[in-house]
């Protein structure tokens, strides 16, 4: 069986999603192909505890998403198909061994005012580096949202070579490489303010020695001020549910248990369409789409006797990142933090600072399960009540330095698994740790416990075969694999080597996250 469309889209993660809307919006002939029985890639909502709660299994936080160019086109198509977003005036905070604390809220005066008070001029150093990050703020996200090898672009670096001058422009890239460490240590006196920043770097897959890493401090501090932590109202699937909707009324086909197996070339060596498992054939008159992880196209869907020798090993040598942890809680009553204002926090760092985080990281590149691990707790319930039974709550648990592959714990007391590979009961068993730091700092923690979900690196890979070896962010996010270097050094935007095969996702330009902006840039350049 045969279908032509004008695009196949493969993957329905946030960039597949916002590329078929945006296709499907001018009239296009749009199919969305998704392996699994559900829509969403790493959005997933589910009640994996107890009736009527309800946990976004893995990413939960849209500040990305909604001060991306892809929301701003979209909103008011999605907003009337259902979407809402809640957030909370307090968007992150930081929770140290011995409970100091610090909280950011969307008011800067609030937030110099509170660095101030932990630190003599912190908080007008916060201020000042806000400033200055907003002065460049136009040509920063230019160079994350858009096609690098574009005229556009090249006409917005001329623009600031004109502004700036040579020298000048030279100094702003100089400065943006910059890691976080340095950056926080000559920013901020206190230890406290560097913890309350640090963490943020994992998100980007990062650690606090990465070249860069400072300024995405930069520009989550910024994103966070100015737009919160936003939740969906009633979990991540309310927003998949919009998407579907936006695209079928436009009148594209989405199609879950569609596992392809080849993209398919004609007689110019051109995509022409996919293959699915069990025969079926959809050609694409405009292009194949592919929003997955290098190995799934370059290893699985394109034969590889077919790649050029230099792609074959660009696609071997592609590295991925530190993996990734979730832990879910439904609990009988909102969490009693030993500092109460903690509890209107929507995304909070247990950390012991910017040697822990660092420590961590290191831990994990090594293989080893981290001594004490960074902690990010979403407390989504807080922003939505409709995540749990009227007085009950939810705790949404993210552990960014999770190693892939395990050679032992750097505490010396859970044994390393033979092969190194991730069991239920040594991930119990780390969830166990984890469990016991929340319960230091929540008064009754486990009496108000009702039901404990954990997800290791390898349940994540087991959930999105693009999560390898629990990895969310798509690949490492050094600047030798980013920018002009993603996925590979000879990569051209969104192109691949096959004429009208495209690749989007977190393993292109512009890198992880909810921002959606390879699904972006490349709908925007086609026809």
């Amino acid at each position: 069986m045969e279908r032509q469309v004008d695009y196949v889209i493969v993957g329905s993660g946030i960039n597949g999603l916002v590329a078929a809307s945006l296709l499907a919006r001018r009239g296009r002939k749009v199919v969305l192909l998704e392996r699994n029985e559900r829509i969403g890639g790493c959005l997933r909502t589910e009640a994996i505890t107890e009736a009527g709660f309800v946990h976004d299994v893995m990413a939960t936080t849209f500040v990305l998403f909604t001060t991306s160019p892809a929301y701003a086109v979209l909103k008011e198509d999605l907003a009337a198909r259902g979407l809402e977003f809640a957030d909370a005036s307090h968007p992150t905070g930081v929770l140290l061994p011995d409970g100091r604390h610090a909280i950011l809220s969307r008011e800067r005066a609030a937030n110099v005012a509170a660095l101030d008070a932990l630190s003599d001029g912190d908080g007008a150093a916060f201020q000042a580096d806000m400033e200055r990050f907003a002065g460049d703020a136009g040509f920063i996200f230019s160079l994350l949202g858009s096609a690098l090898w574009s005229r556009a672009t090249l006409k917005t670096v001329g623009r600031e070579l004109l502004r700036r001058g040579p020298r000048g422009l030279a100094a702003f890239f100089g400065e943006a490489m910059v890691d976080a460490r340095a950056h926080l240590e000559t920013t901020y006196g206190s230890e406290t303010a560097r913890a309350l920043f640090a963490p943020w770097v994992l998100h980007c897959g990062l650690g606090p020695e990465s070249t860069f890493s400072g300024e995405m401090v930069r520009v989550i501090g910024f994103a966070l001020e100015a737009a919160g932590a936003p939740v969906v109202k009633g979990g991540a699937e309310t927003l998949l549910t919009a998407f579907r909707r936006l695209i079928e009324d436009h009148g594209g086909e989405i199609r879950t248990g569609a596992d392809v197996e080849e993209v398919l070339r004609n007689a110019r060596g051109e995509a022409e369409g996919v293959r699915l498992v069990g025969g079926a054939v959809l050609r694409a008159g405009s292009g194949v789409i592919v929003s997955a992880a290098p190995g799934q196209l370059y290893g699985r869907l394109l034969p590889g006797e077919g790649l050029p020798a230099e792609m074959r090993e660009s696609a071997r040598r592609y590295r991925h990142g530190k993996g990734n942890m979730q832990i879910h809680y439904a609990l009988s009553r909102p969490p009693r933090w030993s500092a109460p204002e903690l509890g209107k926090v929507a995304l909070l760092h247990l950390t012991p600072g910017l040697d822990g985080v660092s420590r961590a990281v290191n831990e994990a590149e090594r293989g080893l399960l981290p001594a004490e691990p960074t902690i990010c707790v979403g407390q989504p319930a807080m922003l939505d009540p409709s995540r749990a039974p009227a007085g009950a709550s939810v705790l949404w648990l993210q552990l960014p330095e999770a190693p892939r592959h395990i050679k032992g714990d750097a505490a010396g007391v859970i044994p390393a698994p033979a092969g190194g590979a991730w069991t239920p009961a040594l991930r119990e068993a780390y969830a166990d740790r984890i469990e016991a730091v929340l319960a230091a700092h929540i008064d009754g923690f486990r009496g108000t416990l009702l039901r404990r979900v954990a997800y290791s690196p390898a349940d994540l890979e087991r959930l999105n075969v693009n999560l390898v070896g629990g990895d969310p962010y798509g690949g490492a996010c050094g600047v030798d694999q980013f920018f002009l270097w993603r996925p590979f050094k000879g990569s051209v935007n969104h192109r691949t080597h096959v004429p009208k095969l495209y690749h989007i996702g977190a393993s292109t330009h512009p890198g992880p996250g909810l921002g959606a902006g390879s699904g972006f840039a490349l709908a925007q350049t086609l026809r």
